[in-house]
């Protein structure tokens, strides 16, 4: 929905903050906008049925605005007449009065059925992908991502837990803080991993995350950085080949042995670097931070076979944060996907290369994916054979129901977490 390209999750933070709204106002403001962007696609074929007429016929804010009036009538206990007058003059104010009477015609006729009815009348006809695409709110392309991935009875489960929004999960830094702190804080611990909690509100409300000695990083993004840790390899160097925003490298950092192990953050985007820098100040500050550079992973600044732990979280499309970034439903697609492949494979490769005989290699992706993860891991074993996979579910066995095969698969609707992928690889021999 965002026409500038930016992510919701980031910018309504501040937006809020700017504009001092706080408690029901800023609740109201955050499900306006999240909620909107979550069902942008189904909310699109409403609108067009409700008018007669394609989308594509109005101008980009229009159907913005229509957007925001139908969540409000269909999915929040908004009365129609004042969802109707708020967007009416909403429209004359950004757009232009000549807009109003076609923004109060179209919402009018939206309000005669609910949500319900509207999926009912326009399920007709449509194929079982193309349905629960539109009931769930995403593309079609997604829903048969998931059923290639999932067992019939959990395909809808997962989808529909993409349309719930999470509490903030935040994780402590190890040797800096514990879980107990920010519970006393008034959070509630995570379920699986033992460095977070969940918190609702602002994080910057808490004294741990201002001072860095606490962040917010999702749980299952402690879980893959955590089992890296877990598998065993020599002391020395450890890597984080994609470092940015920060919140594995710190866990890394808190998580190094005191017997000479240390941490590398490397990321090709300065901004991307100076936020790792920031994730991991607290260490700094007492002289145990990570280096921090900014290197290209694919060509990378150490010699080959310099670390004995590297972690890998390549760049993906993200379909596994669904629930924080929901608008990204709409934004990506096959296309994005099959782009990435090839960048995914090159950094496996890279991130191999770079571990030491006996080190272990995490690769990480937000997206449960097949193209993003076991393709990824197939091809790379198909030509490389300096590797070994080691089993992923036998480094979290508290953690149920992750197996993928050898490697491990976390889902929002079973572990409440990002659907973070990981597969764990030993290097074998220089």
């Amino acid at each position: 929905m965002n026409g500038e390209g930016a992510y919701a999750n980031l910018v309504l933070p501040a937006l809020l903050r700017e504009r001092g709204l706080n408690g029901r106002d800023a609740a109201f403001a955050t499900e306006l906008l999240a909620g909107t962007c979550r069902w942008q696609g189904s909310y699109d074929v409403i609108i067009a049925a409700a008018a007669g007429r394609p989308l594509s016929e109005w101008q980009p804010a229009v159907v913005d605005l229509l957007r925001l009036g139908v969540h409000q009538i269909l999915s929040m206990r908004v009365p129609v007449r004042a969802a109707v007058a708020a967007t009416v003059d909403l429209a004359a104010a950004t757009v232009g009065e000549r807009v109003t009477g076609l923004t109060n015609a179209v919402l009018r006729r939206v309000s005669v059925r609910s949500l319900d009815e509207w999926f009912d009348e326009l399920s007709e006809g449509l194929d079982d992908f193309d349905q629960l695409g539109l009931r769930t709110g995403h593309p079609r392309w997604i829903v048969e991502a998931y059923a290639d991935l999932l067992p019939e009875s959990e395909v809808a489960d997962a989808l529909t837990a993409n349309n719930v929004s999470p509490d903030i999960s935040l994780a402590v830094r190890p040797g800096l803080a514990d879980v107990s702190d920010l519970v006393s804080a008034g959070a509630q611990a995570s379920r699986y991993s033992p460095f977070g909690a969940r918190w609702r509100g602002d994080p910057a409300e808490l004294r741990l995350v201002r001072d860095g000695r606490a962040g917010v990083q999702d749980e299952g993004s402690q879980l893959v950085t955590w089992a890296l840790t877990k598998a065993s390899a020599p002391p020395e160097w450890w890597l984080d080949l994609c470092a940015g925003p920060g919140g594995k490298s710190a866990l890394l950092t808190g998580l190094a042995p005191p017997d000479g192990s240390r941490v590398l953050a490397s990321d090709i985007a300065p901004h991307r670097a100076r936020l790792v820098a920031a994730a991991v100040r607290a260490y700094a500050e007492r002289g145990l931070g990570p280096t921090v550079v900014v290197a290209d992973g694919l060509h990378p600044a150490w010699r080959a076979g310099s670390f004995t732990r590297v972690l890998a979280d390549v760049p993906c499309s993200g379909l596994g944060a669904l629930r924080r970034r929901p608008e990204s439903r709409w934004r990506r697609g096959p296309t994005d996907v099959e782009q990435l492949h090839g960048l995914q494979l090159a950094l496996l490769a890279s991130a191999i290369d770079s571990a030491a005989p006996g080190g272990v290699v995490g690769y990480v992706t937000c997206s449960p994916h097949r193209r993003e993860t076991t393709d990824v891991l197939n091809e790379t074993l198909a030509v490389r054979t300096d590797i070994e996979v080691i089993p992923a579910a036998e480094l979290l066995p508290d953690v149920p129901n992750v197996d993928l095969g050898p490697y491990l698969q976390l889902w929002q609707h079973r572990h409440g977490t990002d659907a973070m992928f990981a597969a764990y690889l030993r290097k074998t021999r220089a």
